[in-house]
């Protein structure tokens, strides 16, 4: 008896312990050049990203929807590359690289990538991290854009956007509300009256939604709202504004 006693007391301390442990992040480095000679321009792609640990399968979890997101934005082809770690994955950056220079010499300029993901917010309720980036691979210019990946931090599962707002059209209504009222587009026009892009004429919310100080930051990359030339859109609304739409406090 006393040492099922034994046994219950330890497990109880061990589970004690876990609840009072604390995500904490790390941040880590990844370089990759090519070896083909050249003079400028040379291909290089760098990414820096926080890696959560501490708490292994809320860790776990963060860390792969990182590495998922960092994967779709380096590659060079129609899909994301297999590779399972990040140098896995900047090598066959460069290795696209080499074979396109190797089979056309004179047509192929340096490439570049670079990713940068940091966390920006975090409270009992929220984590966020934003992944800014640019890549280059050749064309009149790279991209340059930012993705936002919003967390439970107890279970490191994505907050979606359902979850995240109590009425999820009511807050696309006063976001697009804001919206034309910081791009001067008048109440009853088309959304794309004044030359952006959304799609089907219809206002959406973009894929970037950033938590600061101030509130929440709407990011619509290139693209996304708007041509290249036009740049990104954005709009910043403060908390008082989200109190009345947000589900997750």
């Amino acid at each position: 008896m006393k040492k099922i006693l034994s046994l219950f007391a330890f497990a109880v301390v061990l589970i004690s312990c876990e609840k009072d442990k604390q995500l904490e992040f790390t941040t880590e480095t990844y370089t990759e050049k090519s070896t083909l000679p050249c003079s400028d321009n040379c291909p290089i792609v760098e990414v820096k990203v926080p890696v959560a640990k501490n708490i292994p399968i809320v860790a776990d979890s963060i860390n792969k929807r990182v590495f998922a997101v960092v994967k779709e934005i380096i590659y060079f082809g129609e899909k994301p590359y297999t590779s399972k770690d990040y140098q896995g994955l900047l090598q066959s950056f460069i290795s696209s690289y080499d074979e396109l220079k190797t089979e056309f010499p004179e047509d192929t300029f340096g490439w570049e990538g670079k990713v940068e993901g940091s966390v920006v917010y975090e409270t009992e309720n929220v984590l966020n991290i934003k992944i800014d980036h640019y890549t280059f691979t050749g064309g009149a210019h790279g991209y340059q854009g930012i993705r936002s990946l919003i967390f439970n931090p107890s279970t490191g599962k994505i907050i979606t956007n359902a979850e995240l707002f109590n009425d999820l059209n009511a807050f696309t209504k006063f976001a697009e509300q804001k919206f034309r009222t910081a791009y001067k587009i008048p109440e009853n026009a088309a959304i794309n009256s004044t030359g952006l892009m959304f799609e089907n004429e219809k206002f959406a919310l973009p894929m970037t939604l950033i938590f600061n100080e101030k509130g929440l930051f709407l990011y619509y990359n290139s693209y996304e709202a708007a041509s290249y030339a036009d740049g990104p859109k954005e709009i910043q609304l403060t908390f008082a504004e989200l109190e009345p739409y947000l589900k997750v406090k």
